[in-house]
């Protein structure tokens, strides 16, 4: 499984929480590359709800990633 933020953004107004099996319809109903989809079936748990897509991809950058100071501009 892999992810990237073009792909993690199909997920970004995802119904949270939700199931496996929900974020996999709601990924098919907007229209997520195939790659989104076959992420998402390789989640473990089918009844386990997701906060967020912090939960599936813990690595997922926030914007204290970025070593963007806004006071600059």
């Amino acid at each position: 499984m892999y992810w990237t933020l073009d792909l993690a953004s199909y997920l970004e107004d995802a119904p949270w929480p939700a199931t496996r099996d929900e974020l996999i319809d709601y990924a098919i109903r907007r229209g997520a590359p195939i790659e989104v989809i076959e992420n998402l079936q390789e989640l473990d748990e089918e009844e386990e709800v997701y906060e967020s897509i912090e939960d599936i991809w813990p690595d997922f950058p926030t914007k204290e990633d970025f070593l963007f100071n806004e006071d600059e501009y």
